[in-house]
């Protein structure tokens, strides 16, 4: 696959009608959200990777507009620290990826450590070599325990890319974006995606989506709808009424939590009528 085969923008999506979709898809994923949560025995990661200013943050915002924050973790990689350094490289995500019911996004993630010392020449070949296939074993692992693993590489070109690092140098509410690294690291823009070509090639045993990031609505519906389709194919069900209180009232009958609810508010409606005085009783 060639990331030059996906376009930075979609030239047949209209604006207004995708947007009104978006909304609808935003909210029917906040909803089945809320179902995986209360369920507890699925989880998701959703993995955000792209250049320096393809809207990994922003993204994140917008997807999680409708979901309930109880059942919802976000983690931002950065460079790894002393301690993480002194374990495996899946140490640090193996540590932070979601209990069951809870879906996790990860801005960056594990392909970082294939990434960024692939370019920038601080780990042997070698030992990067041997992370690909670590990571789609790891991958196939967390997807056999019941986590669904969802990748993105948000695809933003490089006219996209020096646009939105200007924004950060020129508006005062970007500034806190800013980094000079990320112009160094701009200056390597295209060994940068010829190795996130390679992991995306090498790394599909669970499979990537490549989304188109130059406009942030696009970006937003390409991520949103997988997301969708990824919720709904899960068996969500609503989980069924654990009780010891209700459970003789139901006894053999079969009766629904509907039916014991009107039952025991019944009973209770009997017992306050009882304790009221008599009219006219003083």
């Amino acid at each position: 696959m060639k990331i030059a085969e996906h376009p930075t923008f979609n030239k047949e999506w209209e604006k207004k009608k995708v947007k009104k979709e978006t909304k609808k898809i935003l909210k029917e994923i906040g909803e089945l959200q809320h179902k995986m949560y209360a369920q507890g025995r699925y989880s998701i990661i959703v993995v955000l990777q792209g250049t320096d200013a393809s809207g990994k943050d922003g993204v994140t915002k917008g997807l999680l507009k409708y979901c309930n924050p109880v059942g919802i973790e976000v983690h931002s990689f950065k460079k790894p620290t002393d301690l993480e350094y002194a374990h495996d490289f899946l140490w640090r995500v193996h540590n932070v990826c979601p209990a069951k019911g809870v879906m996790q996004v990860f801005i960056r993630s594990h392909y970082e450590d294939i990434l960024v010392p692939s370019v920038e020449k601080f780990i042997p070949a070698d030992i990067i070599e041997k992370r690909y296939e670590t990571i789609n074993t790891f991958e196939r692992m967390l997807e056999d325990h019941g986590t669904k693993v969802v990748k993105f590489f948000l695809n933003v070109s490089k006219k996209a890319q020096e646009e939105r690092l200007m924004e950060r140098i020129e508006l005062e509410e970007k500034h806190w974006k800013h980094k000079d690294g990320d112009w160094d690291t701009r200056a390597k823009f295209d060994q940068y995606l010829k190795v996130y070509e390679k992991i995306i090639n090498r790394c599909n045993d669970v499979p990537w989506h490549v989304a188109p990031a130059d406009k942030n609505w696009q970006k937003l519906y390409a991520v949103a709808t997988v997301v969708l389709k990824t919720l709904k194919e899960l068996d969500l069900q609503w989980p069924a009424l654990v009780t010891e209180r209700f459970k003789a009232e139901a006894g053999d009958k079969g009766e629904g939590a509907t039916a014991i609810s009107k039952k025991h508010v019944g009973r209770s409606a009997e017992a306050t009528g009882a304790r009221k005085k008599p009219a006219g009783k003083k």
